[in-house]
């Protein structure tokens, strides 16, 4: 993770900009998903420990890993490793292709390749194949599921009555009409066998141990990658009121509308409940999250020497209000000294959304960050920066960018417009002319979106 860089133009050219990184650096750190697996896992000869529970795995017959998510297969590799040995296989599901398969797994994983954010023929196939896999365990053997962000769209199962493409479709238009995460997966988990304990069900009788990478804000077990290990306290109604609130009805295929009206109408079966047999032979936790992501930011800024603060890990609405609210917040630090003197630092995390009006290209990290130059414009010595902890924000190579009060003069001095590029949702574009995108690559983790206030000296 600290190979990771964060350089662009306007970092180059501020003094103090090591630090900035340093920080930065911290916050994927704490996120990577190897480290927070063997974190979370202690084994004594056979007795394996994890949080408040115990499993001898002498009484297994077999061991097994599911995999799915942006971090599943650092999360597997973590789990390898902290196993000894003691694995006999699994499925892995991935966002991006390997080269050498054999070079980072064992022979006996099958490593599978889904969509995301918009689930296609290989997350289909990949949720085919962990249903037959399925379909072979027993009572005696113990399964390790690895959740982390993108699981919903990676791994997707549809309802006999509806189709790829019509689920496709509704992603489409829940990413397009600013749905948050929380709406988005309360629909996702009643058209599909996988999601809102699907996958636990599938898994009885055997022994399941769920592991999770959050990227949902609070960290909702029922939430991350559309909950499929455990209860769901959605319902057919929450969905239907979903399809509603954003107008969806007209838009939304037939037969999706369709499913979900029979459900609220008790016609077809609801996701998994608290009551539920199938839970009680499972295990859920949290392994990293955001909150843990920021709080370890907050203390590599300290020991940077900035006066650093975490304000909260809930910041969720509008991208583009969410980066004006921070531009507010960057003149508060420089106008009175709080809530952080200088230098200073504050963090913020969770998950904005973006409501689409133009056919531009950026994501809600990127857009964020636009909302904010018009504020920022000519406050001295400030620096906000955006970063999406999977590396990639929306359906662009970019993690997020940077802005200072010198960005909105150099924009205009390129004919650039931040209202104009806002109107088009085209703030990747912006960000590209000034050369100030922050491109990480993929990290292999995702424990949602951070943004870091900076003051200086």
């Amino acid at each position: 993770m600290n190979n990771y860089s964060f350089s662009n133009q306007t970092l180059a050219s501020i003094e103090g900009s090591e630090p900035v990184k340093r920080v930065l650096a911290a916050a994927l750190l704490a996120a990577d998903p190897y480290r927070a697996v063997q974190q979370a896992l202690a084994l004594d000869d056979d007795v394996l420990r994890i949080g408040n529970h115990s499993y001898d795995l002498a009484l297994y017959s077999r061991i097994f890993v599911v995999a799915f998510g942006k971090a599943s297969l650092a999360m597997t590799q973590g789990l390898i490793a902290a196993l000894d040995g003691r694995l006999d296989g699994g499925i892995v599901v991935l966002k991006h292709p390997l080269k050498d398969t054999s070079a980072v797994l064992p022979a006996t994983f099958k490593v599978l390749i889904g969509g995301h954010p918009v689930p296609n023929s290989g997350s289909l196939e990949s949720a085919r194949q962990v249903l037959e896999f399925t379909r072979e365990l027993t009572a005696n053997d113990l399964v390790f599921c690895l959740i982390s962000g993108g699981g919903s769209a990676l791994l997707s199962l549809p309802v006999e009555e509806i189709s790829l493409a019509e689920i496709q479709e509704l992603t489409g238009l829940l990413l397009a009409c600013g749905a948050d995460i929380s709406e988005m997966n309360a629909i996702r988990k009643h058209v599909d066998r996988i999601k809102g304990g699907g996958l636990a069900r599938l898994i009885h009788p055997a022994q399941l141990v769920t592991l999770v990478l959050s990227d949902v804000i609070g960290s909702p077990l029922d939430v991350i990658a559309s909950g499929p290990t455990t209860a769901d306290s959605s319902t057919f109604i929450d969905a239907w009121n979903v399809i509603q609130k954003y107008r969806l009805v007209e838009k939304t295929p037939i037969a999706i509308c369709h499913w979900l009206e029979e459900g609220v109408q008790g016609k077809n079966p609801e996701t998994v409940k608290t009551d539920d047999l199938c839970l009680k032979t499972v295990q859920n936790l949290v392994v990293s999250s955001n909150y843990q992501a920021a709080l370890s930011s907050v203390e590599a800024a300290r020991r940077e020497g900035f006066d650093s603060q975490l304000l909260t890990t809930y910041l969720n609405g509008e991208a583009r209000q969410a980066g004006n609210f921070m531009a507010g917040i960057l003149h508060q630090m420089v106008s009175s000294g709080q809530p952080v003197g200088r230098p200073g630092c504050i963090v913020l995390g969770g998950e904005t959304t973006v409501t689409l009006r133009g056919s531009g290209l950026g994501g809600r990290n990127l857009e964020t960050a636009l909302g904010a130059v018009r504020g920022l414009a000519g406050l001295e010595r400030v620096l906000l920066v955006t970063l999406a902890t999977d590396g990639e924000d929306g359906p662009t190579d970019a993690a997020g960018a940077v802005v200072n009060g010198e960005t909105f003069k150099r924009g205009i001095a390129l004919g650039l417009s931040p209202g104009d590029f806002l109107e088009r949702n085209d703030s990747y574009s912006y960000f590209e002319r000034l050369g100030d995108l922050i491109r990480t690559g993929p990290t292999g983790t995702n424990v949602n979106d951070l943004a870091f206030l900076f003051t200086f000296v």
